[in-house]
């Protein structure tokens, strides 16, 4: 099965760092950000795993639950946590899958043969609260990824889903936002209270709505 945007989040029940986890019963009314790393004891997944631990209270205000995968077991993350408290001083805050039977990475399509035989790539799945897919970022095992990426990308899902905006290239929490094309253009003013400024029939921009 080939995931794409738009469709359900597979379910599933599976072991982790902080318990069971039944996926979509833990992700209740929230995001959720699912993501794949290659190994414990990885340096670039150390990194990886040290930066969303301090990142977590701002993907806390994005009401976004975070939760990691590699093909690991739950005593090697237990160990490995111990060398990121010594190396990045910080503590794992969030659960991590210990999927040792690949049974979370195949659904997902996390593994790729001709990256890998064996291990999860650096999948990441942005899911929002009715479980569907919004977003899917795919990185190879030796490029560590930018998670405020991920925070702007969150930004503009959440934003957009609930005004008709859309968010253009390096946009960021604050600046304008485009005026997507269906609104009509009596509808303009009575929707956009702060005012637009039209720069061509087809590219209208806003203040942000939410701010």
């Amino acid at each position: 099965m080939v995931l794409q945007l738009g469709d359900m989040a597979p379910d599933f029940t599976v072991g982790s760092t902080e318990g069971v986890i039944e996926f979509h019963k833990w992700l209740g009314d929230s995001w959720g950000m699912l993501f794949s790393h290659p190994s414990a004891f990885h340096s670039v997944c150390t990194t990886e795993l040290a930066v969303l631990a301090r990142l977590k209270p701002e993907f806390d205000k994005r009401n976004t639950k975070l939760l990691g995968l590699s093909v690991d077991t739950l005593e090697s993350y237990f160990e490995w946590f111990k060398d990121i408290k010594e190396l990045e001083n910080v503590t794992i805050n969030y659960p991590m899958i210990a999927d040792s039977d690949r049974k979370v990475a195949s659904i997902y399509g996390m593994i790729h043969p001709n990256e890998s035989q064996t291990f999860t790539i650096r999948s990441l799945f942005l899911i929002n609260p009715q479980k569907k897919i919004r977003l899917m970022q795919i990185y190879p095992g030796s490029l560590g990824r930018s998670f405020q990426e991920i925070l702007r990308a969150l930004d503009s899902l959440q934003l957009t889903d609930k005004y008709e905006v859309a968010t253009g290239a390096e946009w960021k929490n604050g600046q304008d936002c485009i005026i997507m094309p269906s609104v009509p253009d009596s509808e303009l003013h009575a929707r956009f209270p702060k005012g637009f400024r039209e720069l061509k029939p087809y590219y209208k921009v806003t203040p942000q709505p939410n701010l």
